[in-house]
């Protein structure tokens, strides 16, 4: 089976965007919203910027700041879930999806480092 990380990369910040659409801001929450925001986007805009590095070192440069954003994003969302408990379930899943991404750029990340 084929994996397209673009389109997975893709899916996931559609995913965040769909689910900070539906919650409600408020003071607390809206720093962490707008955190999670921006790592769990940006794994798939620097993946898109890997796609297109100058060299195999750029590439895995890009590839290991889609890791860090990846872990990032799991932060964010374990604080969301400690202010948001009635979206525990969304969040965990979306959580778990973090996880595997951020499995996938470091087995990627990995792979760069030993064919150097």
């Amino acid at each position: 089976m084929k994996y397209d990380l673009n389109e997975i990369t893709t899916n996931f910040s559609k995913q965040i965007i769909n689910f900070l659409k539906k919650i409600k801001s408020d003071n607390l929450s809206a720093i962490i919203i707008s955190q999670l925001f921006r790592s769990a986007t940006s794994i798939g805009a620097n993946y898109r910027e890997a796609n297109n590095a100058s060299s195999k070192k750029d590439f895995a440069n890009k590839c290991f700041i889609c890791k860090k954003e990846a872990q990032e994003t799991k932060y964010w969302i374990e604080l969301l879930a400690e202010i948001k408990l009635n979206n525990i379930e969304e969040l965990r899943i979306l959580w778990q999806e973090a996880h595997e991404l951020t499995l996938i750029f470091n087995k990627i990340c990995n792979s760069a480092r030993n064919k150097n």
